[in-house]
């Protein structure tokens, strides 16, 4: 979904080149996770690397790395906590594929994990990776010199954005409204938890760590509520549009759940604009970062004009 507007406020950046730097960035460190693990590899952490390894955009880890930098904090204040978020993510997408739930056969272009592995290990492997989570953020927080409590409230942030407060509530929302006429504010509810919710939480987290003045952060945690609303949208565009090599999951699955999306309530070409109008509106929130704020606007950009 090419917009003229992020082109003209993109520029120059090289943002193929930032993310690729940050992916092999976090890639090395979640590889380090299983290093420091200390223990041969047991079937469900191989089960457990197959979803977590298997490539990804890496979004989640990279915006909260970005926003953090863009604070005046540097990557590592906040790599413990870009891998958690990565490890919930993949937690969640095994278990979205899962036959009680979306029952998808492939995830990253290769076989989800109940059809690499089998529904139980699917679930068990999911389950591990959201407590892992954790067990990093709690480590990440015993070790800091810094204060303790801000890192009590980054993980008690991320735990109700993951948790029945968000993302799983957004789920749940997602399943019941299947087959169901949903309008539009019921249709935002379901995508502000689903997908919105881990998404601002990346982007408060690394704000907090990297020492943002709460104006900072109040601005950046609005720009990831736009951001987390437009991938969403995107998304659903991406299902009619997308491509099965592109996406590397099959399009087409929202309609097939009978699901209520943006494309199907407002029109394909409503949507695409809602979603340029949402990135807008968070570019507007990083004018107090000055040309700090230039990798999170590079990423705004990518959300809605990316092909999976």
């Amino acid at each position: 979904m090419k917009s003229p507007f992020c082109r003209k406020t993109v520029k120059t950046f090289e943002l193929k080149k930032y993310l690729k730097d940050k992916q092999q960035k976090v890639n090395a460190a979640l590889e380090k996770l299983w290093e420091d693990a200390g223990t041969p590899p047991t079937p469900l952490i191989h089960a457990m690397r197959y979803s977590l390894l298997a490539g990804g955009k890496r979004l989640r880890p990279i915006l909260c790395i970005a926003a953090c930098e863009a604070v005046g904090g540097c990557e590592t204040d906040v790599m413990p906590v870009a891998c958690a978020l990565e490890l919930i993510h993949s937690y969640s997408l095994i278990h979205d594929d899962l036959p009680a739930m979306d029952d998808d056969d492939l995830r990253r272009g290769k076989p989800t994990c109940h059809k690499a592995f089998n529904e139980a290990t699917a679930i068990l492997a999911g389950d591990a990776l959201l407590t892992v989570a954790f067990e990093i953020l709690a480590a990440a927080g015993q070790r800091s010199e810094r204060d303790s409590l801000l890192w009590l409230e980054v993980i008690y942030l991320i735990a109700r954005a993951a948790g029945h407060s968000g993302m799983i509530e957004g789920q749940m929302m997602d399943l019941a409204a299947e087959g169901k006429a949903l309008d539009l504010k019921q249709l935002e509810a379901v995508h502000r938890h689903k997908t919105g919710a881990l998404l601002e939480v990346s982007v408060r987290a690394g704000a907090m760590l990297g020492g943002g003045t709460h104006q900072q952060i109040d601005a950046l945690a609005a720009y990831g509520r736009h951001i987390g609303l437009a991938f969403q949208v995107t998304d659903d565009i991406l299902d009619i549009e997308g491509k099965l090599e592109e996406l590397g999951k099959s399009p087409g699955s929202d309609r097939a759940h009978q699901k209520a999306t943006y494309p199907s309530l407002i029109g394909l070409d409503q949507a695409k604009a809602h979603a340029r109008q949402l990135i807008g509106k968070a570019l507007e929130e990083l004018k107090i970062l000055g040309k700090k704020g230039e990798p999170l606007t590079a990423l705004a950009c990518y959300i809605i004009e990316r092909k999976r």
